[in-house]
């Protein structure tokens, strides 16, 4: 089994990332209830390295695309993501959503041809994963229209990933003093689903 963990903790907080605290929680869970996992990590730094897409980089990427020729650099992270098991993406609720350096991870593994597909029904998708998980937390409540869950749910199923679920730590600016406890709390939430799995 293969656990790719998206890891989207950017903020300032390093170690103390309340995000962090949830996507430990889930990933030392997993792999205590699967000593057999193979874990690969998109790291924070490796997040903030990827450059946008421009009209140049676009049109390479089509024309390599083309011809399949997946095997290309620039398609690496849409392989990997491809080839996972399961998938946990862990990133803050920033600006509603979450961080830019994400958004560019997103552009990078959504390769038409490769990780999804079009037929005269509509979009398929072509990863292997049974099931993402989407980990957060915030300084306000959790809503249900909540942004980045929303896009996350979407592009579960645009990769043809059965299951989504997500935790959202969320209220954790409105009373200091809380803000432990709810972490904790969410971080128990993370670790029964990765004893789910």
């Amino acid at each position: 089994m293969r656990l790719l963990i998206v890891d989207g903790c950017i903020s300032q907080r390093g170690g103390d990332s309340r995000t962090k605290q949830l996507l430990s929680a889930y990933a030392e869970a997993f792999r205590r209830t699967h000593p057999e996992v193979q874990t690969e990590t998109v790291t924070p730094q490796a997040l903030l390295a990827l450059r946008p897409f421009d009209p140049a980089m676009l049109d390479e990427r089509d024309a390599l695309a083309a011809v399949g020729a997946w095997d290309a650099p620039v398609f690496a992270l849409a392989r990997q993501f491809r080839a996972a098991d399961a998938v946990v993406v862990a990133a803050p609720f920033w600006d509603l959503s979450f961080p830019a350096a994400l958004r560019t991870y997103i552009e990078y593994i959504s390769a038409n041809g490769l990780t999804y597909h079009y037929e005269a029904d509509g979009c398929h998708g072509d990863c292997r994963a049974q099931r993402l998980v989407y980990l957060t937390s915030g300084g306000d409540v959790e809503r249900e229209d909540s942004l980045g869950v929303l896009y996350w749910r979407q592009l579960t199923a645009m990769f043809g990933i059965p299951q989504f679920d997500y935790v959202f730590a969320g209220g954790v600016d409105l009373d200091p003093a809380k803000a432990p406890e709810l972490v904790a709390a969410a971080a128990e939430t993370a670790r029964r689903l990765a004893e789910e799995v």
